[in-house]
């Protein structure tokens, strides 16, 4: 059946199509000037002093690891529940996932759960922020400060989310966001690194670009250490600025979907949002919710032509990372029952009550008016 509700869609307008054009009239399109206008735009829109553009939020993680001098011998604390892009670059990086389990309300990262597994071969602890939702990073922070750890904060769907009054991202030594087309902003693919620490900042350009601490020629550069490339060009990054000026539009609708959401639910038995602080400045990348008998649910929704997507095994059940389950109740527990809700900024009020109206209806709820009334129309 086709899919009448997206779970996510992305969109592309006028402005990212003038600044290609730019682009390509200019004949520059390898790294250049866009790519320093859209790091500094994302700099100065959470107040970090550096931002480090590149190839993807996988590598934007990376760089953090390796710029911090963490590699081979290392270990890296990595929640069980996160796209596996998270262990995946620690590895990249030399160094050893750690896993840990998560905070059965929220699917972040357990601070107990760290505390517990830091070694004397422990060097960082990289917190994600699932579905924009901020980890616990308060205590996270405190840890990390007490123990020598260095905080990465994979913040790859927390762009202009916010915890505890800061931007996520802000809260580590470095911060890591992605632009793949399933975020609020996408390049198409694409990441950036946000810090306030200059030589950090450094390292990471001469890391993602052979060596160089600045951009080179091709020909007689100095590259006096070793690098690779890892470089945005200025083609993704105009797609990325042309982007940024839809943001503020964006956030807002995806706020109000989680509202309408929490009020179309609240009450029906079978299922519970996951919840963000939209007062405190939350921002939800999606709207996620624990659901009774999840995957039928899933495909209820589907047959109706609404899509929604299930949350990431827990990554000790992933080959490359397998371990007992022992250790991993809540992350067991969590990845089976959540969902993520359809929630493209594009959704109307009207499709959003069509949804909720569908989920109260699988769980057999009286329908509100407003759903009721929604729901004989569509």
């Amino acid at each position: 059946m086709d899919v009448k509700i997206p779970w996510w869609s992305p969109q592309i307008g006028p402005n990212e199509l003038g600044l290609v054009s730019e682009v390509l009239a200019s004949g520059y399109i390898n790294e250049g000037e866009f790519v320093e206008r859209f790091e500094r735009r994302i700099a100065d829109l959470i107040g970090a002093k550096h931002a480090v553009a590149t190839t993807s939020g996988t590598v934007a993680l990376y760089l953090s690891l390796a710029a911090s001098d963490i590699g081979p011998g290392d270990e890296v604390i990595v929640p069980d529940i996160t796209f596996i892009a998270t262990a995946n670059a620690v590895r990249l990086a030399g160094a050893t996932p750690v896993l840990v389990d998560v905070d059965p309300l929220t699917c972040n990262i357990d601070p107990a759960a760290v505390e517990r597994a830091i070694t004397p071969r422990t060097r960082a602890v990289m917190p994600v922020h699932v579905s924009g939702r901020g980890a616990a990073m308060e205590a996270l922070v405190s840890l990390a400060e007490r123990q020598h750890l260095v905080v990465v904060e994979d913040a790859a769907e927390g762009l202009l989310s916010r915890h505890g009054g800061r931007w996520l991202g802000t809260w580590g030594q470095a911060g890591c966001f992605s632009f793949s087309p399933n975020k609020t902003v996408t390049s198409g693919q694409g990441g950036m690194v946000v810090t306030d620490d200059a030589r950090l900042a450094a390292r990471m350009r001469e890391l993602k670009d052979q060596g160089r601490p600045v951009r080179g020629t091709g020909g007689d550069d100095l590259h006096p250490t070793l690098g690779f490339n890892f470089k945005l060009t200025n083609l993704q990054a105009a797609v990325g600025l042309g982007q940024l000026e839809y943001l503020a539009q964006r956030t807002a609708r995806q706020k109000r979907i989680y509202e309408l959401y929490r009020a179309g639910l609240e009450g029906v038995r079978g299922i519970e949002l996951l919840g963000f602080d939209i007062g405190g400045g939350a921002c939800p990348q999606w709207t996620d919710a624990f659901c009774d008998r999840r995957d039928e649910l899933e495909a209820f929704l589907r047959a109706r032509g609404a899509s929604s997507r299930k949350f990431w095994f827990p990554l000790h059940r992933q080959n490359p990372y397998r371990l007992p389950d022992d250790g991993f109740p809540n992350a067991i527990a969590a990845s089976a029952r959540a969902l993520w809700l359809p929630s493209a900024f594009q959704l109307t009020d009207s499709q959003v009550e069509w949804v909720v109206a569908a989920i109260r209806e699988f769980y057999a709820a009286p329908l509100s008016g407003s759903a009721a009334t929604s729901r004989r129309s569509s």
